[in-house]
């Protein structure tokens, strides 16, 4: 009798024990910087998610493209950010790659170049248009490359996540992955401001009155001056090509001989790709 009150006792604690594990199984959002929230998913739009925390009835509002995943308490995981898992972990997922190794040879993509003003970040059409400029120069010196347009390979690193504010956490390689070249040309531009020029000039008028006898009856004379001033820059550019394989194979800078008033980088962005190994005469 006694073994059957105690084998009894046993099965209203087994499930007591899995009645505790069902109510305490939460949702868990993993966020793209590592945070982890545990609570409830109530909704979830095309571009965020709602969630309450547990023991909490505050909703919050967290943008999908924050979240690297969410794993639900039935158990089933759902990814809504494979750009910012582990390199390894995105590799292993061959939906994600848009080319093989194979398919990268002599492939050429141009990055956005950074732009710094006085060591101050710069405005981002500075970097699109010196990566355009880059385009048109190598195009016509790429014998046997093939280079992305811009368009495509901007196009290309959004799709992958490969955003400004994030690409620091990429590799060379996995920027090359996800584009699918072989090279990758990295370049930026520094401008910082120089000596000012200035300028006067004058300018005078004299007018004579005469008589009918040609003789000077009188006279008035007036006079202005002119000054103009110039800001002059200083432009040097930076030049940095990698393999898809990480190897750094161009590591150049190049200052502009003379500074400009309008902060040019054409001629050192010339000077450098002539002088890069993808350059073709």
């Amino acid at each position: 009798m006694k073994k059957i009150h105690l084998f009894i006792l046993a099965i209203l604690l087994s499930f007591n024990v899995v009645a505790q594990t069902k109510t305490t199984r939460v949702d868990i959002i993993q966020k793209t910087n590592g945070e982890e929230m545990k609570g409830k998913v109530t909704r979830i739009t095309d571009t965020d998610i709602s969630f309450v925390y547990a023991g909490e009835t505050l909703e919050y509002s967290i943008k999908k493209s924050d979240i690297q995943k969410v794993t639900y308490a039935s158990g089933r995981t759902e990814v809504f950010s494979q750009a910012s898992l582990p390199a390894q972990d995105r590799q292993k997922d061959q939906v994600t790659m848009n080319a093989t190794p194979a398919d990268h040879h002599n492939k050429i993509a141009i990055l956005p170049f950074t732009f710094l003003m006085d060591n101050q970040p710069g405005a981002d059409e500075v970097g699109y248009k010196a990566q355009e400029d880059t385009y048109s120069i190598l195009s016509q010196h790429s014998a046997g490359y093939t280079i992305l347009d811009p368009r495509t390979t901007n196009a290309k690193l959004i799709q992958a996540g490969i955003t400004k504010e994030k690409i620091r956490g990429f590799s060379m390689k996995d920027i090359c992955d996800a584009l699918g070249v072989e090279y990758i040309i990295d370049g930026s531009i520094t401008q910082n401001k120089g000596y000012q020029t200035s300028s006067t000039s004058d300018n005078s008028n004299t007018k004579i009155k005469r008589n009918d006898n040609d003789k000077i009856r009188g006279g008035s004379t007036s006079s202005s001056s002119y000054s103009s001033a110039a800001q002059r820059y200083d432009v040097s550019v930076g030049l940095h090509i990698y393999m898809d394989n990480n190897a750094s194979i161009y590591n150049q800078n190049h200052k502009a001989f003379f500074s400009n008033t309008d902060g040019s980088y054409s001629s050192p962005l010339e000077y450098l790709l002539k002088r890069c190994p993808l350059y073709r005469k």
